[in-house]
């Protein structure tokens, strides 16, 4: 081998061994760039079934197992308000939405102590003006990891400019600041992490298996309710799958329990007799006499939360939407859709713009299957477009006037924020116009629709119906129908005056629903009614 060669081949050689005994030094002393792409372990479940005798040291047992993993969160937030002269006067705070109105205050704190400071100090000169105020709210959390993530709720960490934890294993006056790693307000979860970690090591939760909960079986909750930490409370699910609605049109479906769940519990397990996490504790109903426990609590399940988890830990929850919304098929004549028995959903409305509307579908369709599978009702069809990856492209069956029709739909990615803050514009009412008729048996008044009405209903060019302008809260289309809908047809058939409605109406057979297409705000919405 030539001199030059042997030089060259020694340099390589210098070289590759000089990157390995880097590399050896870099991983010893952890100088090596961590990789950005980490996830999150999703903790174990345990679905073996609960048995054994019940005695006077199970929940005595359960208490000390899981309080541990509890913890305290304290939360500040920026929010507009009125001072007045009253230092917790009314008029200010933060919107109040459904978490809120359960658990009364800024932020959806379910947290018992809630304070108002005015970041300028005193109290004013009793005169009304918009200033910034600092928001405090305290709610309830648990350890998931030992890296110092926290389960929480997401009205209780939303807004927050600054989140303080306090643990079990350390005195009352010490807290550790957090940060929000990932929220989604449709399950009200949200994965928060220590900031400052504790010097002792923290411990961790133990799922169980929410899907085999049933009414009757024992559960034991853990929070901060009214600020007394780690209060420890017991009683039993009292039914499970409850439809709870968590923003306007959408629901959860949700665990109830009579164990007392009061303002600051929210966040908090709902446990086991193993001590394990079946679900995490949301909201309370109360009433206008009691702001605390009725004994009606309601729980996330457990499995619900864990299935997010690794989108929790990225950041963003991604949910499909193909733009619709969609009714119970009726539970009597159900056969006039074309029917065999009470399965499907009934599209009531399809957003404009949407998958749907861009697919071909049209109010009163009944979509019967979903990318191959079944739709038993309105809300199995929900979780299937939740579950579907947006950019699918899936086959959406439906039964229109009775014929069957395939539909490809290329699911949308669901915006909650954007769905939630769609202006609903109030509709107006116009004076008396002429040839009102009425329409006893369905317990409606209807009216032609003028010029005026149109532009004030937003009718499209052209089109015609009749307006409804009465609704017997006691007949069949109350709660279907209300004051200012335009019904467009009435099975099938278009009607262009109150008098073709009120006729073709007459003509439903009683017993039997009247299938009609009604324009209501910005679009038509599909209302099936069954006649007396």
């Amino acid at each position: 081998m030539s001199t030059r060669k042997t030089t060259a081949f020694y340099g390589v050689l210098l070289v590759v061994a000089s990157l390995f005994v880097g590399m050896v030094i870099a991983s010893r002393f952890d100088l090596t760039p961590a990789s950005s792409a980490q996830t999150i372990a999703v903790p174990p479940m345990n679905s073996a079934p609960i048995n054994g005798p019940l005695d006077a040291q199970t929940f005595r047992n359960v208490a000390k197992m899981a309080t541990p993993i509890v913890v305290n969160i304290r939360t500040e937030m920026k929010a507009k308000g009125q001072d007045l002269t009253d230092f917790f006067g009314g008029g200010g705070g933060t919107p109040d939405d459904l978490f809120h109105r359960f658990f009364g205050g800024p932020g959806g704190g379910a947290g018992g102590d809630q304070d108002q400071q005015d970041n300028q100090g005193g109290r004013g000169n009793g005169r009304r003006r918009q200033r910034e105020q600092t928001t405090r709210a305290a709610g309830t959390g648990f350890i998931i990891s030992k890296d110092g993530y926290i389960l929480t709720n997401n009205h209780v960490v939303e807004d927050a400019t600054k989140i303080e934890v306090a643990l079990y294993a350390d005195e009352s006056d010490v807290s550790y600041k957090a940060k929000v790693i990932g929220r989604d307000p449709l399950t009200d979860s949200a994965l928060i992490q220590l900031v400052e970690k504790p010097t002792h090591p923290l411990p961790e939760a133990k799922f169980g298996d929410s899907s085999q909960v049933e009414a009757g079986d024992w559960v034991m909750a853990i929070g901060n309710p009214f600020g007394y930490a780690h209060t420890v409370t017991v009683g039993v699910i009292s039914a499970t799958s409850r439809a709870f609605p968590v923003t306007n049109g959408r629901f959860n479906d949700m665990m109830q329990t009579d164990a007392a769940i009061n303002p600051g519990n929210s966040g908090g397990p709902l446990l086991n007799l193993r001590g394990e996490v079946i679900g995490v504790n949301t909201a309370i109903i109360t009433n206008a006499r009691n702001e605390g426990n009725i004994g009606i609590g309601f729980a996330v399940p457990s499995n619900t939360v864990r299935e997010l988890l690794p989108q929790l830990h990225q950041g963003k929850v991604i949910r499909g939407r193909i733009g619709v919304q969609v009714l119970p098929v009726p539970r009597e004549g159900f056969e006039d859709f074309g029917l065999k028995s009470r399965a499907g959903a009934v599209v009531a409305q399809i957003i404009a713009g949407g998958a749907a509307a861009k697919a071909g579908m049209e109010p009163g369709d009944v979509i019967v299957q979903f990318n191959g599978r079944p739709v038993t009702n309105s809300d199995g069809l929900v979780k299937m477009v939740v579950s579907t990856k947006p950019g699918t492209s899936v086959s959406v069956k439906v039964l229109r006037n009775k014929q069957e029709k395939t539909l490809n739909v290329v699911v949308d990615e669901l915006d909650l924020e954007a769905e939630q803050t769609v202006a609903r514009r109030p509709q107006g009412n116009d004076q008396a116009a002429p040839q009102e008729q009425a329409a006893g048996s369905f317990g409606l008044t209807l009216e032609n629709v003028t010029a005026q009405m149109a532009r004030r209903l937003r009718l499209p060019s052209g089109q015609s119906g009749a307006v409804v302008t009465d609704v017997d809260p006691d007949g069949p289309s109350a709660g279907a129908l209300r004051q200012g809908d335009v019904i467009l047809s009435v099975n099938s058939k278009a009607v262009s005056s109150a008098v073709e409605a009120a006729r073709e109406l007459q003509k439903v057979p009683s017993g039997r629903l009247a299938q009609l297409r009604v324009w209501r705000g910005d679009g038509e919405v599909f209302v099936p009614i069954k006649k007396d």
